[in-house]
């Protein structure tokens, strides 16, 4: 079965690729079939945002395509960034960097530790057939520093208790096993297997 991967983010293609090998299906990305299209995150909740994507681009290629949205929510900040964690820094050409150094400035004044979560909401949708969700968590905490070279976004503030290191100090084998993506994915994965 051919699926379609909906994005161009090169860390979500890798990790999402990486968790697909071993399984009977052929993955293709927008850039794969010249799609350009840049889908608007209107969405009120990430499950509506990943169907909006998924469902975009399944109507555009006529192939089973999965989606995610995905959020770092901070207790200390009222769960923010949230559902706007990528556009946290509304400028354009603003960088993984600049929306983690935007993050630090907001918690300086805030007691720690500064307890978060990351939420992953996935959609498969296929021609004919109800979208379907999947979703995932990790639990942990901001720290001050950043520390490790691996992931992308805010993986190296996001420290989990369980590792006892960033995601960003997990190699993509070691953070597949626990991120918030990978068990959204992997559920996605079993319910495309049965079907």
């Amino acid at each position: 079965m051919k699926i379609l991967i909906a994005t161009n983010n090169k860390g979500k293609k890798a990790e999402i690729s990486a968790l697909f090998e071993g399984f009977p299906f052929e993955l293709c990305f927008p850039t794969d079939l010249g799609i350009d299209t840049d889908v608007d995150e209107t969405g009120s909740t990430y499950a509506e945002n990943a169907a909006l994507k998924a469902e975009t681009l399944c109507q555009l290629s006529g192939l089973v395509t999965l989606a995610d949205d995905t959020g770092l929510e901070v207790a200390a900040l009222d769960g923010r960034p949230g559902l706007h964690s990528k556009r946290y820094v509304p400028t354009a050409g603003a960088t993984d960097a600049d929306r983690r150094a935007k993050l630090l400035a907001e918690l300086a004044d805030k007691a720690t530790p500064w307890l978060a979560r990351f939420v992953c909401s996935v959609a498969v949708a296929a021609p004919g057939m109800p979208t379907q969700y999947f979703d995932g968590e990790v639990q942990g905490e901001i720290i001050t520093r950043e520390s490790g070279e691996y992931g992308f976004g805010y993986d190296r503030l996001f420290w989990v208790p369980q590792a006892d290191r960033t995601l960003a100090d997990l190699p993509m084998p070691e953070k597949n096993q626990i991120s918030h993506r990978a068990v959204a994915v992997n559920k996605a994965i079993q319910y495309l297997i049965k079907d």
